[in-house]
């Protein structure tokens, strides 16, 4: 082969990469779109919640007094201090033994 050839074919495979490059370089470029990252965050937030979903229901098959109990105590935590507030007007009802239970001060 000679000096002229070898020149020929360096340039063809340097017009090649350079195509290569600039291939990849696209792809890249649409692959770091905001479009198509807000896209493929909300695809894996969704499967990652319907997995999680599948999972719970399979555990609550398995176990629903546990799970039963589980959702009680987060609903009591929830809801504390108006439970709260109803056991302390209950039991400051239960200890006023007075017949007259007006709620209004006439002074």
């Amino acid at each position: 082969m000679n000096l002229e050839a070898r020149y020929r074919q360096a340039c063809e495979r340097a017009d090649a990469a350079r195509g290569r490059l600039s291939l990849t370089a696209a792809e890249a470029k649409a692959r770091v779109a905001p479009a198509r990252l807000k896209k493929d965050v909300k695809d894996k937030a969704s499967n990652a919640l319907l997995n999680g979903v599948a999972n719970a229901a399979a555990q609550a098959q398995q176990r629903p007094a546990a799970i039963a109990a589980a959702a009680t105590a987060f609903g009591l935590f929830l809801a504390r201090r108006p439970l709260a507030a109803l056991f302390r007007r209950l039991y400051v009802r239960f200890q006023d033994t007075q017949l007259d239970n007006s709620e209004t001060d006439d002074g």
